[in-house]
This record gives structure tokens, C-alpha cells and sequence, in this order.
């Protein structure tokens, strides 16, 4: 596996589950301590929208649309809907994709740091990150999230959107490919009972404890 090449600027890794708040801490991060931001998220997002528009399975090699993925493709307004969420774990497990992406992730990083969130920028992207926080909830709570950001439909939506976290969950967790799991020295943050303030509170505590005092 590459490793990350040392790296002196401000890197701050957020990892966690679907629907943990990564995405909404990582924004919030950013923008209190002026770094760019990065939701690592939308690559495989992107690379499965492309698979999906060609017509081909997701499940079979997406690399060559992981490397011709254009940065525009990050700013498309469909990379948030159940079909492309599936299709997203599907290409996220192949090593390939997940190759081709590195490299994005690593110069945006190192360009004048950063805040990137995902589920392996701690253990692959950025292992030696300045700050790695793991956000947890529960996946009733995850689901209730996504259900609403989906627009809180009526019916079987809710235990739907639950199955499909719960399925999205066990194939991040068994893939070959960088699974999801907490670095060793993260710091994890269980955010069922916080809400986002209080979360983003706490982060900038902590970040701001490792930062050199001046």
C-alpha cells in the first residue's frame, strides 16, 4: 500500500460512517480555521454517476473513469441519490478506483492544507494527519438524518433508507480495500446526542489543543 508522504501543513482527517455529520463538521472546520475542504465522498460519488450514465455496472472496473474524472464532475447536483449512494459503495471497493483517487486527495491536501472527510483519510489518505477525528452514531439515528435529508417521504422511506445504511455500512466495513475503521490515535466523537454546534465545539477544542502555540 502507498503511504503518505510527510507533511507539515494543518491536515485534519474526518472519517466515519454515512450520515455520522462528517460532512457537516468537516464545512465547519474548515471554515473557522480558513482551510480548504474536501468531502472525499464525492469522488466515488462522481466515478459512480459516470458508470451509471455509460450504462455499466458499477461492480464491474470503474478505474478508467476514476482517472479520467474531471473535477467539474464534483459540482454535478445528482451524486446524492439512493441508486448513486449504492453504486458509490460499489466502486469505492475496488483498489483501483481507490488508487486513482489517492493522488487527488494527497495534492489537494498538500497544496496549503486542509479538512478532508471520508472513511479512510486517517488509515490510507493522511495517515499522519495533525488531528483525526472518528464520528459514530447510531444507525437509527444515521438513518432518521439521511431520510430527512432525502426529504422525509412518507411510507417505508425510513426502514428503507435504514436497510440501506446497514447494507452500506457492512460492505465499507469488509472490503479488501482500505475498510472503514478508526485510525488508532483518532478521536472519536459520538455525535447521537450532540447536535452539530456542540460537535463542531468540541472538534476546534481539540484541534486547537495540537496546534503549535504562538
Amino acid at each position: 500500500m502507498q503511504t503518505a508522504p510527510a507533511q507539515s501543513r494543518l491536515i485534519i482527517a474526518v472519517d466515519g460512517p454515512a450520515a455520522a455529520g462528517k460532512g457537516t463538521l468537516a464545512r465547519g472546520l474548515a471554515e473557522a480555521l480558513d482551510l480548504p475542504y474536501l468531502d472525499t465522498g464525492l469522488l466515488y460519488r462522481a466515478v459512480a454517476r459516470r458508470m451509471l450514465d455509460a450504462g455499466h455496472d458499477p461492480q464491474s472496473d470503474a478505474e478508467a473513469a476514476a482517472r479520467a474524472l474531471p473535477a467539474s464532475d464534483l459540482e454535478r447536483a445528482d451524486l446524492r441519490t439512493p441508486e448513486v449512494d449504492r453504486a458509490a459503495s460499489q466502486v469505492a471497493g475496488q483498489p483501483g478506483v481507490r488508487a486513482a483517487l489517492l493522488d487527488f486527495q494527497r495534492r489537494f491536501g498538500h497544496a496549503r492544507g486542509a479538512v478532508l472527510d471520508g472513511r479512510d483519510i486517517g488509515t490510507v489518505v493522511f495517515p499522519d494527519a495533525t488531528v483525526k477525528f472518528f464520528l459514530t452514531a447510531s444507525l437509527a439515528r444515521r438513518a432518521e438524518r439521511r431520510w430527512l435529508q432525502q426529504g422525509g417521504q412518507a411510507g417505508d422511506a425510513l426502514s428503507r433508507t435504514r436497510r440501506e445504511l446497514a447494507a452500506r455500512d457492512a460492505a465499507d466495513a469488509a472490503r479488501a480495500a482500505a475498510p472503514l475503521r478508526p485510525a488508532a490515535d483518532a478521536i472519536a466523537i459520538d455525535t447521537d446526542r450532540l447536535d452539530a454546534p456542540a460537535v463542531l465545539a468540541e472538534a476546534l477544542r481539540i484541534v486547537r489543543q495540537r496546534l503549535p502555540q504562538t
